[in-house]
C-alpha cells in the first residue's frame, strides 16, 4: 500500500482543477499579455480569477499579485518593503526594523536573515511552549522605527494557529504594516484579508490540491514597494514576466473546493487525524505531540518518538510505502534541528526524534490502520537498538 501524509509538503492535484487548467493547456495558450484575439479572451481569464480569488480572501482583487509560489511572494512583500520604505527616522514614515516570528518558514527566516546583513533591524518574536506568538511580546518589541510586522497565520511543522487577526488590528492601530504567510490556512482557517487587517498576504497553490509553481501576494498598493524582478510590467510592474495562466486557473478553482467543501474537509480530516494520535497513544510508549493540543490545524500531527532518530523512521516507513516528513519540505534535506522545535522548548536530545504525519483530504481510514501497524513495528526495532535511559 502507498500512503501519502505528507501534505504539508505538497497535495495531490484535483482532478476537477486540472480539467480546468487542461484547454489553458492545449487550446486557449495564448498570451495574456498579447493583443490578438487570443491575448484578450485570456487576460480576461486572467482577470475572472483575480476577481474570483478576491471574493474568496475578503479582497480588493486588483492587489493580488500572482508568483511562483509563497516562497516567491514572502521574498516580494519583506524584500520590497524594507528597501523601498528604510528610514531610521520614522516621522518619515518609513523604518528600518522588521519583527518576524521565531518560527516562521525559511522563505521567512533566510529572507530576514539577508535584510539583516543588508543593515536592517531584524527582531524575532519568541513563542510559548505550544508555539503561539504572544501579542503582548510584540506590544514590548514594537519600536518607532518598526515598519513591518511578519507573522504566519498556521505553523507548517507543528500546525499552530497563530492569533493573526488580534496582531493585524494592533499593527494597524500603531501604523505597522502587517504580513502574514497563510499558505498552511486553506482550507483549515477562513482566510479574511480585511478582517486580519493584513497588508500583505502569502498564498502557494500546490498547498491546497491545486498545481505546483503557482501562488499569489495580497499587495497593499498604497504602500511604496519596490519590484523584485525587473521586465515586462506585468502584474502592475510588481512581477514580470508571463503568466502562468494554467496555473492560475487551477489555483482560483482549487481554492475554491477548498472552501467550498471546506466543513466535509475539516470534518474528515479532524475525524481522521484524532482516530490516529488515539492509536498512536494506546499502542505505542514514549510519544508526545509537539505544539498547541487544541488550538492547530486538524491535518498536522507533530510526533516525538523518543530514543529514535527521525530521519531512521522517516525511512523505514518509506520502504513500507508511507510517506511522512521530519519537517519543512524546504529544509528537510538538511540534517540540522528544527528552530521551530527549538524555540518551543524541545531538549537538545529530543530535536531530532519528530516525524511530522499531515493529512489530507484523500487520506483514508484504511491507510491510518496501515500505517499504525507499520509504524508500531519500525518504533520497536528502532528501539531494540537504543538502550533505555
Amino acid at each position: 500500500m502507498q500512503v501519502y501524509l505528507d501534505n504539508s509538503a505538497t497535495t495531490r492535484l484535483d482532478e476537477r482543477v486540472f480539467e480546468k487548467m487542461k484547454p489553458y493547456l492545449t487550446e486557449k495558450y495564448g498570451n495574456a499579455s498579447s493583443i490578438h484575439f487570443m491575448g484578450e479572451e485570456n487576460s480576461l481569464t486572467l482577470l475572472k480569477a483575480k476577481e474570483q480569488i478576491g471574493r474568496i480572501l475578503n479582497c480588493d482583487h486588483s492587489n493580488l499579485i500572482f508568483t511562483s509560489g509563497a516562497t516567491e511572494s514572502n521574498n516580494m512583500v519583506l524584500k520590497g518593503v524594507m528597501r523601498s520604505n528604510k528610514d531610521p527616522e520614522p516621522s518619515s514614515g518609513g523604518g528600518n526594523h522588521i519583527l518576524v516570528s521565531a518560527i516562521e518558514h525559511p522563505s521567512i527566516l533566510e529572507t530576514a536573515k539577508q535584510l539583516k546583513e543588508e543593515g536592517f533591524d531584524v527582531e524575532y518574536i519568541p513563542v510559548d511552549s505550544s508555539g503561539v506568538v504572544d501579542l503582548t511580546q510584540i506590544k514590548k518589541m514594537v519600536r518607532p522605527e518598526t515598519l513591518l510586522i511578519s507573522v504566519m497565520a498556521v505553523n507548517n511543522e507543528i500546525g499552530t494557529i497563530q492569533p493573526v487577526e488580534t496582531i493585524g488590528a494592533f499593527a494597524r492601530k500603531k501604523g505597522i504594516l502587517f504580513h502574514t504567510d497563510a499558505v498552511q490556512a486553506v482550507p483549515y482557517k477562513t482566510i479574511d484579508i480585511r478582517g486580519w487587517n493584513a497588508d500583505f498576504l502569502s498564498l502557494s497553490a500546490h498547498k491546497f490540491n491545486g498545481p505546483k509553481g503557482v501562488g499569489l501576494a495580497y499587495i497593499n498598493r498604497r504602500v511604496k514597494i519596490r519590484p523584485f524582478m525587473a521586465g515586462g510590467g506585468q502584474e502592475y510592474g510588481l512581477r514580470s514576466g508571463t503568466h502562468n495562466l494554467p496555473g492560475i486557473v487551477g489555483m482560483a478553482e482549487a481554492l475554491r473546493l477548498a472552501y467550498e467543501e471546506q466543513d466535509e474537509i475539516v470534518k474528515k480530516v479532524s475525524e481522521l487525524s484524532a482516530y490516529f494520535w488515539k492509536r498512536i497513544q494506546e499502542e505505542i510508549e514514549d510519544v508526545q505531540l509537539n505544539g498547541d493540543l487544541k488550538n492547530r490545524n486538524p491535518n498536522n500531527l507533530n510526533i516525538m518518538f523518543r530514543r529514535i532518530e527521525g530521519e531512521a523512521i522517516l525511512m523505514d516507513l518509506s520502504t513500507k510505502g508511507i510517506c511522512v516528513s521530519t519537517g519543512s519540505a524546504c529544509s528537510s534535506n538538511k540534517l540540522q534541528a528544527s528552530n521551530i522545535l527549538k524555540a518551543i522548548g524541545l531538549k537538545d536530545n529530543d530535536l531530532n526524534s519528530n516525524i511530522r504525519f499531515t493529512l489530507g483530504k484523500f487520506n483514508t481510514k484504511e491507510e491510518i490502520d496501515y500505517t499504525v501497524g507499520a509504524l508500531k513495528e519500525t518504533v520497536a526495532r528502532l528501539r531494540s537498538f537504543t538502550p533505555l535511559k
